[in-house]
């Protein structure tokens, strides 16, 4: 089974593709860290399995699920497990939803399920599809936040990267941007948010599930 990794943690996708390689049935075919490398990798290497991340900072699950229709199968692996998050990428096109927590056996035996044409979901993400498929429980409109929605998509992009770790110069080299750019970003988004350094501005966001 040709397996194909869409995650911008080059350290995460090591560990799935370490432990994907201990099963028997599977290969992994190839990798990408964003939205357009992934689209193109996936169109070459052709695989039966897509593990997709939900948030990256130039898109993506979504916009990679559209970049590829029709196209593989998609499993998506995410640290969200919220409701907007689920049901976007189940609406765009993933046969299924998992969390990272999830282990290696689970994670193997969710990829041979979705490949064998079935849903597959963490447990309670299931309730989140139904719910809002059958409209009994719709997801609720983004509650206003008017410092989040101050910022724009390019101070966005690089406030995901902030909160994930990334140096000035990594956040420089991701987004193809200079590393001055990236501190007059920093700045407008710490100055927005309202927040005094750089670890407060990562609560912040990481209490938005900005990550």
């Amino acid at each position: 089974m040709r397996v194909f990794l869409v995650d911008d943690h080059a350290v995460f996708r090591s560990g799935v593709r370490a432990e994907l390689s201990r099963e028997a049935d599977m290969a992994v075919v190839g990798e990408a860290g964003g939205v357009g490398e992934a689209v193109a990798g996936i169109k070459t290497a052709r695989p039966d399995v897509v593990l997709l991340d939900v948030h990256m900072p130039d898109g993506g699950g979504v916009a990679v699920l559209q970049g590829i229709d029709p196209g593989p199968v998609c499993l998506a692996l995410s640290v969200s497990d919220a409701a907007e998050d689920v049901i976007a990428v189940i609406r765009a096109g993933a046969r299924g939803y998992v969390t990272k927590t999830i282990s290696g056996p689970e994670l193997a035996e969710g990829i041979r399920r979705v490949a064998a044409g079935d849903a597959v979901f963490s447990p309670r993400l299931a309730g989140f599809v139904l719910d809002s498929f059958t409209g009994r429980s719709p997801v609720p409109e983004p509650q206003l936040d008017p410092e989040l929605d101050s910022l724009t998509p390019r101070e966005l992009e690089v406030l995901r990267l902030l909160a994930r770790g990334y140096t000035y110069r990594e956040i420089a080299e991701t987004l193809f941007i200079s590393v001055k750019t990236v501190e007059t970003h920093a700045s407008n988004v710490l100055r927005k948010t309202q927040q005094s350094n750089r670890n407060a501005l990562t609560r912040w966001a990481h209490r938005r599930r900005i990550d």
